[in-house]
């Protein structure tokens, strides 16, 4: 959550360094999240994060407008937190992990099939994962009020020490320098990689319990379940068909063109390169090609870390 605020606050900077009004393009700016398995922390974090950053709209760069205040944000419910064995388990996951999300006070939401830990969801896994939102919705009544544990003695206690946390560790990126040279010295990448790993040996160790994985395990368990997606064979080459059928009927003279104004405004120091990036698609100009464009004027990010 720092992480991501830190993020934000240097979009918005960025923006008002190019003379953007922020009480108009605040209320356009939206965050993404994953969520995961421990259940109060996560409506805390939403809260907190929600917290947070309307009073850095409001105190740091004076947004009178309530909107533009506002944290927009959508989460996906059941990434890291899926595993391969027993995965029915998932569907119990995903739906613990949804209802943190709704009360933690998303506004868009997207739920995994259980089976997205080894295979390409099927039919009936992607249908049942829509279905988990739907009963939620529709079923619980969870969705009925806004913020339903507000007031909790233990979820205001948590949310205050979560916005301490992530006040922290904002303040350790402004004196790292900000956010831009802590990504572009490796600074959070490593970061992120050893929390990854703290998580990896607590579940390895068994201090993170993760039922059917770590714990409660059967031993002659085959890791797979039912319907097994297929992919249809004939799919590649039709889709190679259909790019080479585009690259010999586009207008070349309308692609090098686009290509060449996207460059010109890649190579000025203040131009906004999105109308030359949708020209480009106009021209039906490929991702590929935009790509290597931008790369000459621009060159390319190279980690600076080996993780």
């Amino acid at each position: 959550m720092a992480y991501t605020l830190a993020n934000g606050l240097a979009y918005v900077e960025e923006l008002n360094r190019r003379g953007g009004d922020v009480e108009k393009f605040a209320k356009r700016l939206s965050f993404f999240f994953y969520v995961h398995m421990d259940f109060f922390d996560e409506i805390a974090k939403f809260r907190a994060g929600r917290r947070l950053w309307a009073k850095f709209m409001k105190e740091r760069y004076g947004v009178k407008d309530p909107k533009a205040q506002h944290f927009r944000f959508g989460v996906v419910c059941g990434g890291s937190s899926l595993v391969a064995p027993q995965p029915y388990n998932n569907v119990v996951r995903v739906a613990v992990e949804t209802m943190a999300a709704v009360m933690g006070g998303a506004q868009s939401i997207f739920t995994c099939a259980f089976d997205e830990a080894f295979q390409i969801p099927t039919e009936f896994s992607a249908e049942l994962a829509v279905r988990t939102q739907q009963i939620i919705a529709y079923e619980s009544g969870i969705g009925r009020t806004v913020d339903p544990l507000g007031g909790s003695y233990f979820v205001e206690q948590h949310t205050d020490r979560m916005e301490e946390m992530i006040t922290k560790v904002m303040g350790e990126i402004d004196t790292y320098g900000g956010v831009i040279p802590a990504i572009e010295d490796g600074w959070i990448q490593l970061r992120l990689a050893e929390r990854g790993l703290e998580r990896k040996l607590d579940t390895d160790s068994g201090k993170n319990v993760i039922v059917g994985q770590n714990f409660f395990k059967k031993e002659d368990e085959q890791i797979g379940v039912g319907e097994v997606f297929k992919l249809d064979p004939t799919v590649a080459q039709r889709a190679l068909e259909k790019f080479q059928r585009t690259l010999d009927t586009r207008n070349q003279s309308a692609v090098d063109a686009s290509l060449a104004k996207l460059a010109a405004a890649a190579a000025k120091d203040d131009e906004n390169v999105m109308p030359y990036l949708v020209d480009c698609c106009h021209a039906y100009a490929t991702v590929g090609e935009m790509v290597a464009t931008l790369k000459k004027e621009w060159g390319e990010f190279k980690e600076p870390v080996n993780l």
